[in-house]
């Protein structure tokens, strides 16, 4: 089993004047190809925090996160910068979309960031838009668009550059039942159809049952609940 990811033993707290958080204790779990992940946990327990440590994002104070057997904790900021250019998607619950850029041009943002020629960046922006159904409001800004299409075009940004895994912060946070339904269908779809790894952060359990691994972080200690019965075919 190819591990894609692994977490070894990561830290984390969070100290100022105010307050004293150890908000990941001695934290381990690994992901391998194709897998889908959730990771449940009250409001505040720290689930974001450690998704951006697995993504490279954040720093932990302590221990390894090793990503295809490489250790983003001892790479530079522009190592980081370049291999989540190549390698990691990442879907918010706000869907962080740029006001000022149409759907086309957000989607194309991290082609355009990693250097891809100009002409396959239009391809790929195109192929893109179809997989979500978006293809329509290709040139529409992010005000013109509901949240469902919204999100749609965030997945389309965030599989664009063809990632070896994806990570999800409460990607259907912000929509109705509805939408949030079809989002994690067509999000679950895309992964196998990418072949990618998935680590969603999320509070719903409809979500977390799709999981094929599901655990659950509270007072900074991640321990793997039951696998719970999934439908994702």
């Amino acid at each position: 089993m190819d591990k894609i990811i692994e977490l070894v033993s990561v830290n984390k707290r969070y100290v100022n004047e105010y307050y004293d958080v150890e908000v990941l204790r001695d934290v381990g779990f690994f992901l391998a190809a194709g897998e889908v992940a959730a990771i449940t946990g009250p409001s505040g327990s720290g689930k974001s925090t450690l998704l951006s440590i697995a993504a490279g994002i954040d720093r932990p104070d302590s221990g390894q996160v090793l990503f295809e057997g490489v250790d983003l904790t001892t790479m530079d900021e522009n190592r980081l910068g370049d291999m989540r250019s190549a390698k990691i998607g990442f879907v918010f619950q706000n869907f962080q979309l740029l006001r000022t850029l149409n759907a086309m041009e957000n989607v194309a943002m991290p082609l355009v960031i990693a250097g891809i020629p100009s002409g396959e960046i239009e391809a790929r922006v195109r192929a893109a838009l179809a997989e979500t159904g978006m293809s329509d409001r290709a040139m529409s800004l992010p005000s013109r668009l509901s949240g469902g299409e919204m999100q749609r075009i965030a997945l389309a940004r965030s599989f664009v550059n063809r990632p070896a895994i994806l990570f999800a912060d409460e990607p259907t946070a912000n929509l109705d039942l509805k939408n949030a339904r079809q989002i994690m269908k067509l999000m679950l779809s895309m992964n196998r159809d990418h072949n990618s790894t998935l680590l969603i952060v999320t509070h719903d359990p409809d979500v977390a049952k799709l999981a094929d691994r599901v655990y659950e972080l509270r007072g900074g200690i991640l321990k793997q609940k039951r696998k719970p019965g999934r439908s994702r075919k």
